[in-house]
């Protein structure tokens, strides 16, 4: 049993309000924020893509919401360009920071809404990683790198709009997710060695999330993913880390290595794809099963150390 460590620095756990996972309900994501934090006007972050393809749906349901809303479109997360995109954003004196699309969206309009001090909306588009519903942001800078920015007020989901998004997004999500169980036992190492806080409850959460991946790998395989169980798999690995207050449940040795990668060929290959990989190297250096990582990968169609050239 883990030694009890008094003097523990407390941490905050800022949890998202609300969760909605539907099947073709965009439509209602106006009641969706109404029932939030009633804003009268919000500012949404998307790409080009993305508002191109539910801008519509998007604008008919605030609308009949009677929610004012102003576009804006995000390409660059570098430090400097979020600053400036910020001042943008400040200028729509909204209520509300509405991120819409994958990463990158929804990483900067939760940076931004962090810095400005308003309630933060995550509308994932494709499921690649779980930032979707963490309280972390991916930063391109002199060196990339996580930084803590604020945890979702809410989370809407339409999973119809995630299955057209192209099949390697949801396997990057996978790749992520199956990256949980190198950063849990590196969290114990961090206990064990220097008495670093662990929070067991956060590091089941994260690990359950990998596990239903790993577990299920077989059945993927033959019949494709079940875009639903990645979704809320990625969700729950988020929330694990609201609860620990830190990445750590997360993110380990094989972010790590990410960064590394993101460092050395900028813009190659999706984030969840690099952190699959970076996994069955530290599970080989942990004594972990890294061949059961490996056949996962392929399992789900995400890149391994044979098919690296997928990324």
């Amino acid at each position: 049993m883990a030694k009890k460590h008094d003097g523990v620095p407390s941490h905050t756990m800022e949890l998202p309000r609300l969760i909605v996972i539907g099947n073709n309900n965009i439509g209602d994501v106006g009641k969706f924020l109404k029932s939030l934090d009633s804003p009268q006007k919000v500012s949404l972050v998307s790409g080009t893509h993305v508002k191109k393809l539910i801008q519509k749906k998007i604008e008919r349901s605030l609308a009949s919401s009677q929610i004012k809303f102003v576009w804006h479109i995000a390409s660059d997360n570098s430090v400097g360009a979020i600053r400036k995109f910020q001042n943008k954003v400040s200028e729509d004196n909204s209520h509300m920071i509405i991120g819409i699309g994958g990463g990158r969206s929804v990483d900067i309009a939760k940076m931004i809404a962090f810095n400005l001090k308003r309630p933060f909306v995550s509308i994932p588009t494709s499921a690649s990683h779980d930032g979707i519903a963490s309280p972390f942001v991916s930063i391109q800078g002199n060196k990339p790198h996580s930084v803590t920015a604020t945890a979702p007020l809410g989370v809407f989901v339409d999973i119809e709009i995630i299955k057209k998004a192209p099949k390697k997004l949801l396997a990057s999500g996978c790749g992520d997710l199956v990256a949980n169980l190198i950063a849990v036992r590196d969290w114990e190492l961090g206990r064990d060695k220097t008495g670093e806080y662990f929070g067991r409850y956060a590091a089941n959460l994260a690990s359950m999330s990998a596990d239903i991946i790993m577990e299920n790998s077989d059945t993927f395989a033959k019949r494709g993913l079940d875009v639903r169980v990645v979704v809320e798999a990625l969700i729950s690995a988020g929330v694990a880390a609201c609860i620990a207050g830190s990445s750590r449940p997360c993110s380990g040795a094989e972010h790590l290595f990410s960064h590394a990668l993101d460092r050395l060929a900028p813009g190659v290959g999706l984030h969840g794809e690099k952190c699959g990989i970076g996994s069955i190297m530290m599970a080989k250096l942990q004594g972990q099963d890294w061949k059961k990582f490996e056949k996962t990968l392929k399992d789900v169609g995400a890149p391994d150390y044979s098919t690296g050239s997928k990324t």
